[in-house]
Order: C-alpha cells, then structure tokens, then sequence
C-alpha cells in the first residue's frame, strides 16, 4: 500500500496543479494542517530535478504567508477567546509574564521551530498570541522555512537519483523515519515551554 502511494504521488507531482497543491500544503500546514510539506515537496523535486529551486521557492514563500495566517489566528483569537478565559482564571499576569518571555527569545524560538519536525504552526499561532515583533517574526520565518526548503530542494537537486534509489528500496524505513520525527515534535514541543 505504501509503495502505491508513492508511486501515485511522484506521478502527481508530474502535473499541471502540483505547484499549486504544493503551496496549499504548505501554507495550511504553517497554520493549520497537521501534514509538513515536504511529504510533496520531496517527490516533486525527485519527479524533477530541474524545478528543484521553484519548488523550493514556492514552499517558502507558501509556508511564510501560512505562518502569517497562523499569527493572525493566534492574535485575533487571544481577545475574543483567549483573554475572557486567562481573566476568568485570574492568570493574566501569569500570562503576561510568559508573553514577556516568548517575546525576548520568540524570534529563536520561531527560526528554531521553522528548521525542525516541531509543529510550526504552534509557534506561529503563539507568535500571535503574544504579540511577537511581527518584522521579527517575519525575518526568522523567511531565513528557517527558506533555509530548511532550500535544503532539502538542494539535496535533492545534487543527489537525486542516490536518494531516490534510497527511497525506493528502504519506503518503509524512510515513512516511518518521517512519521517518528513528526511524532516526537509534539510530543517534544511541551518540554521545550
């Protein structure tokens, strides 16, 4: 079964609409969506070397704009939803005291966040939350989702064919590398706080 869906998603990164449903994926994810966007951008480059840095490109400037969306969430929710329950539990200035705290290492915490399988579109929604310097939070996204995309889009651009000999004879071991990575970044994600 998995090898069906491999093989069925390096055949639809070969159409028209892939670039497309590659900067869907990635904004949603940013924001979001639970599913990273490399589980397309990773057989896209492969199917093509050539878009290599397109691809790489549309990613991040796909997953920054989701990590906007996801601040916005985290901004415009805190005052309809979040504020009247941090007042009702008498926590505001808990809260406060966290927000000052996010907000001096928040643009390490989002860069950090953008290069690893953490869930980005945590910290995203937290950036909003606590009202993180948007330039800041902006300058980090760009540089860790530019730095992570271009990096696996180079990799794959250099090395392709090795890897996808790789891919295609360990699918297995690879799926469930990607699946342990993006498993342990939630669970991870609460020791870091």
């Amino acid at each position: 079964m998995l090898r069906r869906l491999y093989d069925w998603t390096l055949s639809l990164a070969r159409r028209p609409g892939a670039t497309r449903a590659l900067a869907a994926i990635s904004f949603a994810e940013s924001s979001f969506f639970p599913v990273p966007p490399d589980v397309l951008l990773i057989p896209m480059v492969l199917a093509e070397r050539t878009k290599a840095w397109l691809y790489g490109t549309v990613t991040t400037v796909a997953s920054v704009l989701g990590g906007l969306f996801g601040y916005a969430i985290g901004y415009f929710l805190l005052d309809t939803i979040g504020r009247p329950i941090i007042d009702f539990y008498g926590y505001t200035e808990e809260f406060h005291k966290f927000a000052g705290l996010y907000n001096e290492y928040g643009a390490w915490i989002v860069f950090a966040a953008g290069l690893t399988p953490l869930p980005y579109k945590v910290v995203t929604i937290a950036s909003g939350v606590t009202m993180l310097n948007l330039p800041a939070f902006m300058l980090a996204s760009v540089a860790s989702r530019g730095l992570r995309f271009y990096a696996v889009a180079a990799l794959l651009y250099w090395f392709g064919p090795p890897i996808r000999d790789l891919m295609d004879r360990y699918l297995n071991w690879v799926f469930w590398g990607f699946v342990a990575l993006a498993v342990g970044g939630f669970v991870v994600l609460p020791y870091l706080w």
